[in-house]
């Protein structure tokens, strides 16, 4: 896989870690089992089995989460298919470790997802707020079709609603927190993104000129759509620097994750006003 270029991004980083998940899926082993089959002897079917899914990844490009049709997010497994992009939003790291538990008010029960895609980050946040009520808003009836896999597969059709519709304006009331990851790679680095992200919706990733376009309007309709201690999580991915000169008066928090503090912001909606 190294020899043949290809990218990882796609919930590995490198070519060992993709061939393990892409060896351990064959075999219908645990994804973290790793170690505890390392010794096991494969017989020749085995062998090519999983031959044959690594020439299907060189040969198609496609991230091994569309060969497998299932990504992992926090530890919590999702249905993906090429409906959908691949879930890995770093949002997913700030609903883990409470990094936004102390901006919600007490008594906060209303939450969107506001690009939900598959689903995946809606799902985490009403794992992880028992009490809150959850919208899963997007534009796109296909991905929301994968999103609805997910909402059914982990038992929370009661608490997580669909909804289709182009950004708040599809929107139902208003919210406590309003989680997006939105479409926001500018068009310079569309034109060269590597086959992987090709192979995603681009409607999910094409931010136009400066990666800002949904922002724009998103930001300006974001206070009507948020209560009165309601807070907006965004995240911009690598567009920190064209967020800034688009927004440069607006104050914001910048999160901590795993890749840094450039990557996701904490907005109020007084600053929004």
């Amino acid at each position: 896989m190294t020899q043949a270029g290809l990218f990882f991004g796609h919930g590995t980083t490198n070519a060992f870690d993709e061939a393990a998940w892409l060896a351990l899926w064959r075999l219908q082993l645990p994804l973290d089992a790793l170690d505890e089959h390392a010794e096991r002897e494969l017989s020749d079917a085995e062998h090519a089995a999983i031959a044959a899914l690594v020439d299907e990844r060189i040969a198609t490009r496609k991230p091994a989460a569309y060969l497998t049709g299932e990504a992992w997010l926090q530890g919590v497994p999702f249905t993906i298919d090429e409906r959908a992009i691949v879930p890995r939003s770093f949002i997913a790291e700030l609903i883990a470790d409470a990094s936004i538990d102390p901006w919600l008010h007490p008594d906060s029960r209303r939450v969107l997802d506001l690009c939900t895609g598959n689903g995946s980050l809606a799902v985490l946040a009403a794992m992880a707020w028992p009490d809150v009520e959850v919208d899963a808003l997007d534009i796109d009836t296909h991905a929301l079709a994968v999103a609805k896999l997910n909402v059914e597969r982990h038992n929370l059709a009661l608490r997580v609603r669909l909804l289709q519709g182009d950004g708040l304006a599809g929107a139902d009331g208003s919210y406590d927190l309003i989680l997006c990851n939105p479409p926001y790679v500018n068009s310079a680095s569309m034109a060269a993104l590597p086959a992987e992200y090709r192979a995603e919706p681009e409607l999910a990733l094409a931010g136009g000129a400066d990666g800002m376009d949904f922002i724009r309007a998103l930001l300006r309709a974001a206070p009507a759509a948020l209560n009165d201690q309601g807070v907006l999580v965004l995240e911009i991915g690598n567009e920190r620097e064209h967020f800034e000169a688009a927004f440069p008066a607006l104050e914001v928090v910048w999160m901590e994750t795993s890749s840094g503090a450039d990557q996701v912001l904490l907005v109020t909606k007084e600053n929004l006003l």
